[in-house]
């Protein structure tokens, strides 16, 4: 009952604290309502671009995949560093400049209004049919482990899911919804703070629990029972092998950190360019340290469990219930309730925004008043909840959770950043490349991983057992032998997407060079030291991969 009670007047006291914090921001207004009114502070995009991340679909997921892969999968964690600190010194520049809302409107600035609504409608797809409802079903699964939710309302498993799916639903889209972005971006601030300190006490409390109470002692244990989990560079069949750092994971990074709108959001509400590149750096440092939060606990849970839970995605939840105190079990999962809280907002505020901005505005009604546009965004967005809510509970049989978001994102993710990419970089290439590589990018991936793959796979897997191999281990190995790493895959797609761009833009190149323009509505000028920095943090990330590389 404790634990109840302190979950519910956390959750209460940070909604209060967002509600003070947004009632001078005119949330009629679509630049009020969408950035917060550029006001954003270093410390609060900062986080705010940690929360948004650091969710149940992280937490969850990532430390499922430590459990079965160890510290390789860290690369999910670290190289987001450097990916910020790009984002900071190369993309955040140009997007302040042209006083974009959503990473579409440069597009269509660039390219056209139909490449700006088609790559809105790819986001918009994304978010409904995996984000969202990966979010919702990993931070039910978290919170019913938790609360013991199926004994304590007398339901079962599958029950209890649907009514956490619902519930988080729900408050979540309230809050999005009708607070707007700067009530998501404070109380992201309040969450974070209390989700790093409840994170870094699991693994805490988690190497007392395998160090008979002594944490250095838990960590020798842990390191000298198998010391090769502790690898930084993943092997062939691991979820994250070592050559996969150097093409798709990349690209997925600057992806996520640079041009996903639930993301760069919140650095586009900066109040200038300064504060905005001072948050993601802050933001990046503190990204460096992500692997104690979203890695080691799976580790632990490895040891503790001795491998035996019945999915990877419950070793989080259960290393919490068995290793918390039980007194603190309240306060952490009030926490936690609110990382959730979080994602989900910034992903259904981003749908908003997007929906408002680049597809009512621009196609339905185009003398809209902004009142009236972010009137029709909110509705917008409880559909999209609502139709999130249905989905999430058909993800239980989707295998490994983290795996399973990265590996379906591709379809819209290298398709968009090539284009975003292709454009800053070129003058010339026109619209009608924008679409092809649009097209050509999603459909290309579809065939790899949901048709071709299947098949290879399937053959090396019936070639190995007619020669005579059973071993789990071994099939593991024929299986990720048989065709290339949806990482590589994804390398493979961009280039070959850039290729075909450039090869249109020479010749079919558009009439005239193109030029950002600024339009003033913030400073640009940057932060005198984002280079020294960048560097610093970079050189920080090599260093930890070197130091744990076997």
């Amino acid at each position: 009952m404790l634990g109840i009670l302190s979950f519910v007047g956390f959750t209460l006291l940070v909604a209060l604290i967002a509600y003070l914090a947004t009632r001078k921001t005119d949330e009629s207004s679509s630049d009020g309502y969408f950035l917060g009114g550029r006001s954003l502070t270093a410390g609060v995009i900062a986080g705010s671009l940690l929360l948004t991340n650091l969710s149940t679909e992280q937490i969850v997921g990532l430390n499922g995949s430590a459990y079965t892969d160890g510290l390789s999968v860290m690369a999910w964690e670290t190289l987001a560093a450097i990916a910020m600190v790009v984002t900071a010194v190369f993309l955040l520049p140009r997007y302040l400049k042209g006083g974009l809302t959503t990473i579409p409107q440069f597009l269509a600035k660039r390219f056209d209004v139909t490449t700006k609504t088609i790559t809105s409608g790819l986001f918009l797809t994304g978010y409904v049919v995996v984000l969202l409802p990966v979010i919702l079903y990993s931070g039910s699964v978290a919170i019913s482990g938790m609360f013991n939710v199926p004994e304590l309302l007398g339901v079962s498993d599958s029950t209890a899911l649907v009514l956490c799916i619902w519930g988080i639903g729900v408050i979540g889209s309230i809050y999005a919804v009708f607070g707007g972005l700067k009530a998501v971006a404070v109380s992201d601030s309040i969450n974070a703070v209390g989700l790093i300190v409840g994170g870094i006490l699991i693994p805490i409390f988690g190497l007392m629990a395998i160090g008979d109470g002594n944490m250095f002692t838990g960590l020798d244990n842990l390191i000298t029972s198998d010391a090769a989990r502790f690898d930084s560079t993943g092997e062939t069949g691991q979820e994250v092998p070592f050559s996969t750092i150097f093409t798709g994971m990349m690209l997925v990074q600057l992806f996520y950190w640079g041009t996903n709108q639930q993301i760069i959001q919140r650095a586009l509400g900066a109040k200038n360019l300064a504060e905005g590149q001072k948050g993601l750096l802050l933001a990046s440092f503190l990204k460096i340290l992500g692997p104690l939060i979203l890695v080691l606990p799976g580790m632990i849970a490895y040891y503790y469990f001795d491998g035996s839970l019945a999915s990877s995605d419950l070793a989080y939840p259960e290393l919490v219930r068995a290793v918390l105190p039980k007194p603190l079990v309240g306060f952490f999962a009030a926490v936690l309730f609110g990382a959730i809280l979080s994602s989900f907002n910034s992903v259904l505020n981003s749908s908003v925004t997007l929906f408002g901005i680049d597809i009512y505005k621009q196609h339905i009604n185009k003398e809209a008043p902004e009142k009236t546009v972010v009137k029709y965004g909110k509705i917008f967005g409880i559909c999209l909840a609502l139709a999130a809510m249905f989905i999430a509970p058909m993800i239980a049989n989707a295998g490994s959770l983290f795996n399973y978001l990265q590996e379906i994102n591709g379809i819209y993710s290298i398709p968009i950043f090539t284009i975003i990419v292709v454009g800053y970089l070129t003058k010339r290439v026109p619209a009608i490349a924008a679409k092809i590589g649009i097209f050509s990018g999603s459909l290309l991936y579809i065939i790899s991983q949901f048709i071709l793959k299947g098949k290879f796979v399937e053959n090396a897997l019936e070639s190995a057992k007619a020669s005579g191999i059973t071993d789990p281990a071994a099939l593991k190995l024929v299986e990720a032998d048989a065709y290339p790493h949806f990482l590589h895959i994804m390398a493979i797609l961009f280039v070959t997407n850039a290729a075909i761009m450039l090869l249109i833009g020479k010749f079919y190149p558009r009439k005239e060079d193109f030029e950002l323009e600024y339009t003033k509505q913030v400073s640009i000028e940057p932060y005198k030291y984002v280079n020294h920095v960048g560097i610093a943090i970079c050189v920080i990330v090599v260093g930890i991969y070197i130091y744990f590389a076997k």
